[in-house]
């Protein structure tokens, strides 16, 4: 059997749409036929874990078979869990973590807004990371500071440390595969934003600084958002399954998906069944 992949989707600045990708991530490794685990280590919240138990009872409330992934939770009572220690939540998240990677072909592991240890040992863990960020300088202040005179970069800022230390941890542990990581720019307006070049310069001066690769998100769009109550993704829309009326933007949502899958080097599960036929 091929080694399990380790996907974390991360950044420390909330509403980045960390929860979007990986929801997309995971429907398309499914359509690729991969087996997918995912995990959530936003225990107060849990959109992933949210979106995977909607998935679970459309399905059977319509009768409907499509792939699901394994969910594996940090325990019965996540809510709780957040409130207890950090200890008690590392040996939830290597116990959970270990159990996941034995079964599936790829471990999808979608963090929180924010600082945690669990957060820094998933991503110490991963091959893959996939940082969404808004089209913003509010949102590249998580990776790095410009001069607010000059507007020119002058270091990297507190996500980019999280993962230069993750990059230490696996070359510590002797992983001969060096870590890949993939910024999105997410949620781009549909109109040039004024600002857009110049966030674009200091992006490309930062990847060159740190070690990242820029790919292409998903735009802010409606069909996101109405589909999560089903818990499907526009990968999941058929002539079969149509909980919404499917239009000429859902067909642009799907390049925009299968222009994600290729930039992240996940070409072959770029789960190509949906909207074959309107």
């Amino acid at each position: 059997m091929a080694e399990t992949r380790v996907i974390v989707v991360g950044n420390e600045k909330g509403g980045a749409g960390k929860s979007t990708i990986a929801m997309h991530l995971m429907t398309s490794l499914l359509y690729g036929g991969a087996r997918v685990a995912i995990m959530d280590l936003d225990l107060r919240q849990c959109t992933s874990m949210r979106f995977c138990e909607n998935r679970a009872a459309w399905l059977a409330g319509n009768d409907v078979k499509l792939p699901m992934p394994q969910t594996f939770r940090l325990s019965e009572d996540d809510v709780a869990l957040a409130a207890g220690s950090e200890a008690e939540q590392v040996a939830a998240f290597e116990k959970a973590f270990l159990a996941a990677r034995e079964v599936a072909d790829f471990v999808l592991i979608d963090t929180p807004g924010g600082d945690t240890q669990i957060t820094r040992m998933a991503h110490g863990l991963a091959d893959l990371i996939v940082t969404p960020m808004n089209d913003s300088f509010v949102d590249f202040d998580m990776l790095g500071h410009v001069d607010p005179v000059t507007m020119e970069l002058q270091k990297p800022s507190l996500y980019s440390q999280t993962v230069w230390e993750a990059r230490k941890a696996r070359a510590m542990a002797g992983q001969r595969q060096p870590l890949d990581w993939v910024v999105l720019r997410n949620r781009l307006a549909t109109t040039e934003a004024r600002n857009r070049k110049r966030l674009e310069d200091r992006l490309t001066a930062l990847a060159k600084r740190v070690g990242f690769r820029m790919g292409p998100g998903l735009r802010d769009r409606v069909i996101y958002r109405e589909l999560f109550p089903f818990g499907l993704t526009i990968a999941d829309l058929s002539t079969q399954v149509r909980p919404v009326p499917v239009s000429l933007q859902h067909l642009a949502a799907r390049q925009e998906l299968r222009a994600l899958m290729h930039s992240l080097g996940l070409a072959a599960f770029s789960g190509e069944t949906l909207l074959a036929a309107q």
